[in-house]
């Protein structure tokens, strides 16, 4: 190998992770495809060898809930800027939400739109999925033919104009399409009831919206629990493949375990936010660390985790949420005005194996949530998520020894605002290398061209 992102014939490792093990191995690879998968001693071609000696090389992150926001709202983020934060993050490919883009992605046309703006932009891999909003069940046929395997719907107002929620009558609707379409359906699992009464109570008591406290208590448990019981009804009654994202109520664990018990096809995913900071901990005005649904107290934080482990939360993703720095209201400290979202895509693998390692976790359990599952979700899994023969060319080499301090200024994101700022996290990105050609590099940074792609999801 001569420049930093020539592209390799043949990557060498004594730690390449394979069926759940790590073991030595040469991975071969040919037109952005893993071609073959050899001994460690085996012959090795003249030219085009990286041999990473003990680092890890396993298959690159999927990450399936990131909000990238272009077109419409760029300035909050774009796809220049989140795939490069992906690219040095070991993200190999994301799949962007229909919102907060505008035009949302609730219709095939709008989608050829978004698909567009992408063009010489993506560092890594992109694809997308749709949006179950009211009205546009006749299009989901579209989307599904566009190449997007799942749309997502919000159960209370979801914070833009573009993309309303729905409610049950809008679901009994879509939710037959869906199956007939062999689509997903995301929900964001917060009603409106329980939000509405907990946000009167607040400003009957003249709540300070500086608090922390304020902001948890306008969204109770109780919202989220009653919306995934909505969801395990219906999936249940139009036997629709189902999806919860970022789950925060650890109280509704026991309505997922025993809904997964009975055949109920509905999974879901927490986030590293959710898994990382505790409510007790989050000062007066630190708005950065508001999201929705909310990061709750440290029991709760527990109660998830045991839920990953046990596999009723089957996946770890970022929900990468980002937006102006106005629009959080760091001057005024206000919870309750600013925007809620978290930025954190670039940081996924570092902050999910500190956590891993604190709790004795191996590198195949790290990949089984935040690489296998998400690209089972988004309808990769005969591409992505795995180094073996046939598979895309996505691949991470890493370093699972090293810490690194996360400072603004090595943050990618179009804008640096994050709750991580300052942290010590274990686990350094050396190389990313996305269908066989090097995205990244930590001595050289991101590569000049752009290799990623828009993906065509299906099953």
């Amino acid at each position: 190998m001569t420049g930093p992102f020539e592209a390799p014939r043949v990557i060498r490792s004594r730690r390449v992770l394979l069926r759940g093990q790590l073991d030595a191995a040469t991975v071969w690879l040919k037109n952005g495809l893993i071609e073959s998968v050899r001994p460690y001693d085996a012959p090795l071609p003249t030219a085009g060898v990286l041999d990473v000696g003990d680092l890890l090389l396993t298959s690159g992150i999927v990450d399936s809930h990131v909000h990238i926001n272009e077109p419409g709202r760029t300035e909050w983020e774009g796809f220049s800027s989140a795939t490069q934060a992906a690219a040095a993050g070991g993200i190999t490919t994301v799949v962007d939400m229909p919102l907060n883009c505008i035009p949302a992605t609730v219709t095939a046309a709008a989608a050829e739109v978004k698909r567009a703006s992408l063009r010489g932009q993506l560092h890594v891999n992109v694809a997308f999925w749709g949006g179950v909003v009211p009205g546009n069940t006749s299009e989901l046929q579209g989307l599904r033919d566009f190449g997007i395997s799942g749309a997502k719907c919000f159960l209370c107002p979801s914070g833009v104009d573009e993309f309303p929620h729905v409610g049950r009558a809008e679901l009994d609707e879509a939710m037959p399409q869906l199956r007939a379409l062999d689509m997903t359906l995301l929900v964001h699992a917060e009603v409106p009831g329980p939000l509405e009464a907990a946000e009167a109570v607040l400003r009957g008591r003249a709540a300070d919206p500086r608090r922390y406290d304020t902001y948890l208590r306008s969204r109770p448990n109780a919202a989220e629990d009653e919306a995934i019981a909505l969801v395990i009804e219906l999936a249940r009654k139009h036997h629709t493949r189902c999806h919860i994202v970022h789950l925060s109520s650890a109280s509704a664990l026991p309505l997922l375990e025993a809904a997964q018990a009975d055949g109920v096809p509905i999974t879901a995913e927490t986030c590293l936010h959710y898994l990382t900071f505790a409510a007790e901990d989050i000062g007066e005005g630190a708005t950065q660390y508001k999201c929705a649904p909310p990061i709750r107290n440290r029991e709760n934080r527990e109660q998830l985790w045991r839920g990953l482990e046990r596999g009723v939360i089957s996946m770890v993703v970022s929900d990468h949420s980002p937006c102006t720095p106005a629009l959080k209201r760091l001057e005024a400290g206000d919870f309750m005005g600013a925007w809620g979202g978290i930025s954190s895509l670039q940081l996924g693998l570092s902050a999910l194996w500190t956590l891993c390692q604190a709790r004795k976790l191996d590198v195949a359990t790290l990949f089984r949530w935040n690489s296998e599952a998400p690209a089972q979700l988004a309808g990769l899994s005969t591409r992505k998520g795995k180094i073996g023969p046939g598979y895309d060319a996505d691949l991470v080499i890493w370093d699972e020894k090293a810490h690194v301090t996360v400072k603004p200024e090595t943050i990618r994101h179009r804008h640096q605002l994050t709750p991580y700022a300052g942290l010590s996290l274990q686990g350094v990105v050396e190389k990313t290398v996305v269908m066989g050609r090097i995205a990244y590099s930590k001595d050289a940074g991101v590569a000049p061209t752009p290799v990623g792609q828009w993906l065509h999801a299906g099953r």
